[in-house]
């Protein structure tokens, strides 16, 4: 192949990061591919992410977005996809709102957001888990675009990052990046932590 100039095609690794678990609890879809809120801190999705290292091995990011704002609102890097990197991810986005008290989270099926010690976390925090059907990346869209947006532009057109350590730095940047700077669509080109302040003005106060 070599002498013919043919080159091989790799077909990229699959990494399978929704892994369901049959005893655990499932919950009823309160979202309903509505990505809306009227207010911040009432509405946020989630999912977990594969990032490929050059050593073949992976680091995985979890999330939880504001639907109001699109704001990343906590999130979590580690080198597995225990349940305690989607607590983290959530007690992140507890000391980032204050309080997520009265506020839904949803997720797709994975085995961590099932699990009883997640399921735990969510009642301590006054949240209520909503999660999408089974096999439906649409009923998790928002998160699914935000995982594809932040791999495009920080991979770009590499296969993988070439170590951990660069890995964490690079998606670091851009995570802060897309809070305080990155333009977005849906908040009239504006970043997230721009829109919600703006808004914050014009939103009425309770007497």
């Amino acid at each position: 192949m070599r002498l013919e100039g043919i080159r091989g095609y790799a077909k990229k690794r699959r990494v399978r990061t929704t892994i369901p678990e049959p005893s655990g609890q499932k919950y009823l879809d309160l979202l309903k591919r509505d990505f809306t809120a009227e207010r911040p801190n009432r509405r946020y999705v989630g999912d977990i992410t594969y990032l490929p290292l050059a050593d073949g091995t992976n680091l995985y990011l979890a999330t939880v977005i504001d639907c109001y704002s699109r704001r990343l609102a906590g999130w979590a890097i580690a080198d597995h996809m225990r349940t305690e990197l989607v607590e983290d991810a959530l007690n992140a986005a507890a000391a980032t709102r204050g309080s997520l008290k009265g506020a839904i989270f949803h997720s797709d099926h994975g085995s961590v957001y099932c699990s009883k010690a997640y399921a735990k976390l969510c009642r301590k925090l006054g949240v209520t888990q909503s999660m999408g059907g089974i096999g439906s990346s649409a009923d998790n869209a928002l998160a699914e675009s935000f995982n594809a947006t932040m791999k495009r532009e920080v991979l770009q057109d590499a296969a993988c990052w070439t170590d951990e350590l660069t890995c964490r730095r690079q998606v670091f940047r851009w995570l802060v990046r897309y809070n305080t700077r990155r333009r977005h669509t849906w908040c009239g080109y504006l970043s997230p932590s721009t829109y919600e302040a703006r808004r914050a003005a014009t939103l009425p106060t309770a007497a």
